[in-house]
């Protein structure tokens, strides 16, 4: 019975309140002060009132209208600020995080960071020179790391033209850095590595961009310790390349073998004009195969064979070459050891060769008799182009001066060096 009673009082409870509001809600209006629900007051706090701008208090309902109001402009303004879309709001290919470093065609910038790589300290010269059409660097010291520091920037160096690197001490290592140099750079047109040590390993690089490279049309090697190994690999570039237009092979230790190999590709190749192979060991068979090798070359235009040992028997094949080659125009074989008739034979090639300019004989023992012959053969040759003839250090007789007046009225041009008259004292030139 009492939980009965209970169930009626909550279930009775609820309307009876709701009743007695209702009356003091009537007794308040009548009265005319403001009335505020019961559930208004539990759940509003100070934190839910605000002012109006007239100080009235603003209920929730009245604030909740404002936030809306509030929060449509503030999407209104975030879309017209999306509608203006500036650059940076893009990821491109150019915003990498790093800055892009200019181009240098000089290859300063390179050659810095490589000698820092290499601990080699940087030659101010090129730093100064590297817009030069012709950088000079002799006597530099630069040794093989040095060479590898400034091959870096000469890879993509557009302005120099000539390259000089003479007596750098560079050796095989050095050499090789700057064929692969020579490989990339389509620029550099004449290089001179002479003295620098090179040898056979720094000739097989050289070799190798002989065969690649478009673009170099003179090289020197002089003085780079080069032996018949050396030969081989330079006379197998030079049967293919057709570029190339002054070669010095000079101040070696090239031998008979090399005189062969050599003599094999000059008789293909068909772009060189001057060669130089003074002050090698070149002789015997080795030297009449290189002059064979002359005789069948229709594109070279002066040659140096001085300070060799071709002898008699490289004269006779001298001779014969001569009377094949119309194209050669000076010719050196100064100091060779050339005996009397060995100059004889080579005067009987001059008797109808119709291009040599200018001979070079001295400091062979053919004595007067060598250079009277020669000079003879000039005289009984109508279509000669002689020019010069050179026969320092040997004596002449009489006889000689007096065919060389002979020869004078005929060729007004020509001109004899040698070594005086005998039984005189007195260096005559004529």
């Amino acid at each position: 019975m009492d939980h009965g009673k209970k169930l009626a009082e909550e279930t009775l409870l609820p309307s009876a309140l709701e009743d007695d509001d209702a009356e003091k809600e009537g007794e308040m209006l009548q009265l005319g002060e403001p009335t505020m629900s019961l559930t208004e007051v539990d759940v509003r706090g100070p934190k839910d009132q605000r002012s109006s701008p007239d100080r009235n208090v603003l209920d929730r309902g009245e604030r909740e209208g404002e936030a809306e109001e509030d929060e449509a402009e503030e999407d209104d303004e975030e879309e017209a600020e999306e509608c203006v879309i500036s650059d940076e709001d893009y990821d491109t290919d150019l915003e990498l995080g790093e800055k892009v470093e200019e181009y240098d065609p000089t290859g300063q910038t390179s050659y810095m960071k490589a000698c820092g790589g290499l601990q080699v300290v940087p030659a101010s010269y090129f730093l100064q020179h590297a817009q030069d059409s012709e950088l000079s660097m002799i006597h530099r010291g630069l040794g093989p790391q040095g060479t590898k520091a400034l091959a870096v920037p000469l890879v993509t160096n557009t302005s120099i033209l000539r390259l000089n690197l003479r007596d750098n001490w560079m050796e095989g290592m050095g050499g090789a850095a700057i064929a692969q140099m020579l490989k990339e750079n389509c620029y550099i047109t004449e290089v001179n590595l002479s003295d620098n040590r090179i040898g056979d390993d720094g000739a097989k690089a050289m070799a190798g961009i002989l065969k690649e490279s478009s673009s170099l049309v003179s090289l020197n090697l002089s003085g780079n310790h080069f032996t018949d190994g050396a030969a081989e690999c330079l006379g197998a570039a030079l049967i293919t390349n057709t570029k190339l237009r002054c070669l010095d092979l000079s101040y070696n230790a090239l031998g008979e073998r090399a005189g062969q190999t050599l003599g094999d590709a000059l008789s293909e190749n068909t772009g060189l004009r001057s060669l130089n192979l003074a002050w090698n060991c070149i002789r015997g068979r080795g030297a009449v195969m290189l002059v064979n090798g002359l005789g069948g070359n229709i594109f070279l235009r002066t040659m140096d064979l001085s300070d060799n040992g071709l002898g008699k028997e490289g004269a006779v094949a001298l001779g014969r070459a001569l009377k094949e080659n119309n194209i050669l125009e000076e010719l050196n074989v100064s100091n060779n050891r050339i005996p009397p008739e060995g100059a004889i034979h080579l005067a009987m090639g001059l008797k109808v060769n119709k291009t040599i300019k200018s001979l070079n004989m001295g400091r062979n023992p053919i004595q007067s008799a060598g250079c009277y012959g020669i000079l003879q053969s000039v005289q009984e040759n109508p279509d000669s182009a002689m020019e010069k003839l050179d026969f320092s250090d040997i004596a002449v007789t009489q006889d000689f001066e007096e065919l060389y007046t002979i020869v004078k009225e005929i060729l007004p041009v020509l001109t004899v060096n040698h070594g005086g008259r005998v039984g005189t004292f007195r260096k005559a030139k004529a």
